[in-house]
């Protein structure tokens, strides 16, 4: 491969770096595992939508909101005080407000294995930004699922990014999408960058062209990517 999911890796800790440092917000977090690096910002997503099967959507995203419940004391919550209460309402109206960005609002209900993969993969968004991440990683969002359902991941992103205020990273193969969301493009061929810039020049670059897209320009043209 090209080396971007090992780079994503690199970037949230599951892989160490050998040489160089990863700067989140300007400060280093090399040294810091994914669970700290999570806490300072960071949001990942993986290539398969990591979600409990037997929860309901609803559920699903409220476990993701676990670092922000506020009352933790078993006994307070024994003893049904209004803390309690008002932490349990904190975390519902926040689980509404992801449903809603996300437009999933009629799946609350269902449970996580009874949705198509492209479903998954938004609630599995749902879970990745429910903790205010700065910094967004997404790993082939697109992958395995129907064509419509890609279609409908462009203004979701989109979404995303001017609702929460954060930096999109996305690894994608999917030509029209990444040009409809991408401010900036970065193309890799064996772990090293090839390209970078607007979509336009990456797509139409000679070594991009050459390692992904075939000789032909005909080919982009048919990648539905071209302007």
């Amino acid at each position: 491969g090209a080396g971007k999911t090992t780079l994503f890796d690199v970037i949230s800790g599951f892989t160490p770096t050998e040489a160089g440092a990863v700067l989140l917000a300007g400060s280093e977090v090399s040294g810091l595992a994914p669970d700290a690096r999570a806490r300072r910002g960071l949001g990942r997503s993986f290539q398969d939508a990591r979600l409990f099967p037997a929860l309901t959507v609803e559920e699903a995203v409220a476990v993701a909101l676990e670092r922000w419940v506020e009352v933790r004391d078993p006994l307070s919550a024994a003893l049904h005080l209004p803390s309690v209460f008002d932490a349990e309402e904190k975390v519902r109206r926040r689980v509404a407000e992801l449903l809603d960005l996300l437009g999933l609002g009629a799946f609350r209900a269902k449970f996580v294995h009874e949705l198509s993969t492209g479903s998954r993969r938004i609630v599995d968004l749902a879970c990745v930004v429910a903790h205010r991440p700065t910094v967004v990683l997404l790993d082939e969002p697109s992958s395995g699922i129907a064509q419509r359902e890609t279609e409908a991941l462009a203004p979701l992103l989109l979404r995303i990014r001017e609702g929460l205020g954060a930096a999109v990273l996305v690894i994608e193969h999917d030509m029209p999408l990444v040009t409809s969301v991408a401010d900036r493009m970065v193309a890799m061929d064996q772990g090293r960058i090839i390209a970078e810039g607007d979509a336009d020049a990456v797509l139409h670059h000679p070594d991009v062209v050459a390692s992904y897209l075939g000789t032909d320009e005909a080919v982009i043209a048919r990648s539905g990517a071209s302007s």
